[in-house]
């Protein structure tokens, strides 16, 4: 055999064995991703919502129903209300220790644990949905609330938004910042910690006690969302007097949070399933909000026994004022809380300058 004729057998020995390699790489590769495909996942949401809650936990049901449909039934998602696996207010906790997989609820309520997530739920006298939706998906709010969710091993993603809510139900006029002091009233995150700097009580309830906390006056107000769910409670009924406008909830981001491991136990495709019907029920319950409570208002302004007010100007002024306090406050004592907060006014302001000579100034058109 010449040297030539040995360095052809060679070099076709090598290339042979290269392709039988990439082939059996390839093979194998294929049969990875066709057992993936093939695997069926079985997941738990729980939620801090009532049981049948219009909007919100239908909202996360029937996300959890385009799932299912999404994935051809590769992702099944059973969702429980608040209550009926773990208790409402103990959700973040759930989906952090890997109890669950997912979660559904707001930010405000984990305020004792991580004071920083409300400035992903809602801020008194912040942002509005448009805002917050603008921030969260192309202004680098996202990538923060999942930065301080990372230690929890929690993914969060946005699910939903009440828009402005009402200002609540009182047993008495308010007239006067004076009016508030003493006042024992259901308010939870950021708005509670103003109330209180206004002399009221905040007093934290899932929004299963709060009508048999208002009725049986253990607390003198409360908000809940807007009008149609205010009036689905029955909240007229235990209280006369109902204010607007939402200066404490502009715009509350609902939320799904997702146990990190669970997730990275996801083929890449699921989690795509799972990131757009999250922000196709974002968008959904909103718009759904927004109808519902347009209607409500309508009815509930043809009731004679109960009163429909707008807070006083030097009120909301005044709370307003305290607001600037409060995130002052907090800032300064929690470097984790001011390195969100920075972040919040930062793109808060270009939303206001914004706002401000288009949405705001087609508003004020007469």
């Amino acid at each position: 055999m010449t040297m030539r004729t040995w360095l052809k057998t060679l070099l076709l020995t090598l290339s042979i064995g290269w392709l039988t390699a990439c082939s059996e790489q390839s093979d194998n590769s294929s049969d990875t991703q066709t057992v993936e495909k093939a695997k069926s996942y079985r997941w738990k949401m729980v939620t801090t919502w009532p049981p049948g809650f219009p909007v919100l936990q239908e909202g996360a049901e029937r996300f959890a129903d385009n799932i299912k449909t999404m994935s051809n039934g590769r992702l099944n998602i059973k969702v429980y209300a608040g209550g009926e696996l773990i208790p409402p207010l103990q959700t973040f906790d759930a989906v952090s220790q890997g109890t669950v997989e997912m979660g559904h609820g707001s930010a405000y309520y984990w305020a004792g644990k991580v004071p920083e997530a409300q400035f992903f739920s809602t801020v008194p006298f912040g942002m509005t949905a448009r805002g917050m939706n603008a921030w969260l998906y192309d202004g680098g709010g996202l990538e923060l609330w999942r930065e301080v969710y990372k230690p929890f091993h929690v993914i969060p993603f946005p699910l939903g938004n009440t828009g402005v809510q009402m200002g609540g139900w009182f047993n008495k006029e308010i007239n006067s910042l004076a009016d508030i002091k003493g006042l024992k009233m259901r308010i939870p995150g950021l708005g509670g910690k103003v109330f209180a700097k206004a002399g009221g009580n905040p007093i934290l309830l899932a929004g299963s006690e709060v009508y048999t906390a208002l009725e049986r006056n253990t607390i003198d107000a409360t908000e809940w969302i807007g009008p149609y769910h205010d009036q689905r409670l029955g909240l007229y009924r235990a209280a006369k007097h109902y204010y607007y406008p939402g200066w404490h909830e502009p715009g509350t981001v609902l939320e799904l949070t997702v146990n990190e491991r669970a997730w990275n136990s996801l083929p890449a495709d699921l989690q795509a399933i799972i990131t757009t019907a999250a922000q196709a029920e974002n968008v959904r319950m909103l718009s759904e909000m927004e109808q519902k409570n347009l209607s409500a208002l309508a009815e509930l302004k043809q009731r004679k026994d109960i009163q429909i007010h707008r807070f006083p100007d030097d009120v909301l002024q005044k709370l307003k004022t305290l607001t600037d306090e409060t995130l002052q406050e907090e800032a300064a004592k929690d470097p984790k809380f001011k390195h969100i907060f920075d972040a919040y006014q930062a793109f808060r302001q270009k939303n206001d300058a914004w706002s401000d000579i288009s949405e705001n100034a087609y508003l004020a058109i007469p």
